[in-house]
C-alpha cells in the first residue's frame, strides 16, 4: 500500500523505463498487472536465483491473478530453474494474496513473519540467512509500514528487497493502526546502517523502478519524514485537529486520490507526536 508523491528530482537514481527484467545478476521482475495510484506501475515479483543454479525463490507472489502467477513460474522455467521457496515483505495483498495459490503451483512453501501467511512450518525473524541453490538472503526487520514488514539483502548483488518499505518512486505509508511511526523510522535507520556498513548500493522495491543509490533513498526518506512530521505538528499548532483536517492542510499538493491513504500516516503521526508529549 504506498502514495505517490514525488519531488522535483527522484531521489536515489531511479533507473529509466519499466522495473519488468533483469535487474541485477541474481534478481529478475515479473512486474504484475496491478497498477493503481497505490502500486504505481504493479506489484515487483522478485525471482531470485544464484547463476549456475537450478533453483529460485519469488519473493512476493504477488495478488491472486492465476495469469501473473503463472507468468513467474514460465519466468523461472524459461531460465532453466524451478522455484523452491517463496517468501513474504508482508501481508498486504498486492504482494500475499496469490501466495496460498503459488504454493499449490510450484509446491514450494511460503516464508513470512505472519503465520497466518506461512505455507509450511518457517516462518521469517531478525538474523535469519536463507540459503538456496548458493543464493544467499539475510533477513531484515523493517516494521512500520505494517507490523510484520520484512526486507531481505542479497549481499552478493550489494542490494536489498525493501518491500514497501522504501519505494522506486513516492514516499509509502505506514499503515496505522498496525503501522507505527517510531518503528518505521528505527527501520530506516537500521537501513541506513545497513546500506553503509554493507556497502549495498541497489534497492529492489516491491513498486517502482530500481533505485541505484541506496544510501540517497534513505536518507531522502529520513528527512522526508522529518519534514512531514514537522508539518503535521505545525497544523494541530495552527488549530487543524482531526486526521481529515491534517491531511487537507499539510497534503494539499499530493492527488486527492491517495489522500485516504495519507491519512493513515497522518494518524500514526499524531500519535507519535502525543506519544512523545509534543502535541
Amino acid at each position: 500500500m504506498t502514495y505517490a508523491a514525488v519531488p522535483a528530482e527522484p531521489p536515489g537514481r531511479p533507473r529509466a523505463g519499466s522495473p519488468a527484467g533483469s535487474a541485477t545478476p541474481r534478481a529478475t521482475c515479473v512486474l504484475a498487472p496491478n497498477p493503481s495510484a497505490m502500486t504505481l506501475d504493479g506489484t515487483n515479483t522478485w525471482l531470485l536465483a544464484e547463476p549456475g543454479s537450478d533453483e529460485a525463490v519469488v519473493v512476493d507472489p504477488g495478488p491472486l491473478d492465476e495469469s501473473h502467477l503463472r507468468a513467474v513460474i514460465a519466468a523461472a522455467e524459461e531460465s532453466g530453474r524451478r522455484i523452491v521457496l517463496a517468501l513474504l515483505t508482508h501481508g498486504h495483498l498486492d504482494h500475499s494474496g496469490g501466495a496460498e495459490r503459488f504454493a499449490e503451483l510450484t509446491g514450494a512453501p511460503v516464508r513470512a513473519v505472519d503465520p497466518a501467511l506461512r505455507v509450511g512450518d518457517d516462518g521469517l525473524a531478525a538474523g535469519d540467512v536463507i540459503t538456496v541453490g548458493g543464493l544467499e538472503l539475510r533477513v531484515v526487520p523493517a516494521p512500520g509500514h505494517t507490523a510484520d514488514s520484512v526486507c531481505f539483502h542479497l549481499p552478493a548483488d550489494r542490494a536489498v528487497i525493501t518491500g514497501d518499505t522504501v519505494l522506486g518512486r513516492g514516499t509509502t505509508v505506514v499503515a496505522h493502526p498496525d503501522g507505527r511511526l517510531g518503528d518505521y523510522l528505527d527501520s530506516l535507520r537500521r537501513l541506513r546502517s545497513l546500506v553503509v556498513e554493507e556497502d549495498v548500493r541497489t534497492v529492489l522495491p516491491a513498486h517502482g523502478p530500481v533505485l541505484e543509490d541506496a544510501r540517497g533513498a534513505l536518507e531522502f526518506y529520513l528527512a522526508h519524514r522529518a519534514k512531514r512530521l514537522a508539518q503535521v505538528e505545525t497544523a494541530v499548532e495552527a488549530g487543524h485537529r482531526t486526521p481529515a483536517e491534517v491531511v487537507a492542510h499539510v497534503y494539499a499538493d499530493v492527488d486527492r486520490a491517495v489522500w485516504p491513504a495519507a491519512e493513515l500516516s497522518v494518524r500514526a503521526q499524531l500519535d507519535y507526536l502525543s506519544e512523545h508529549g509534543l502535541i
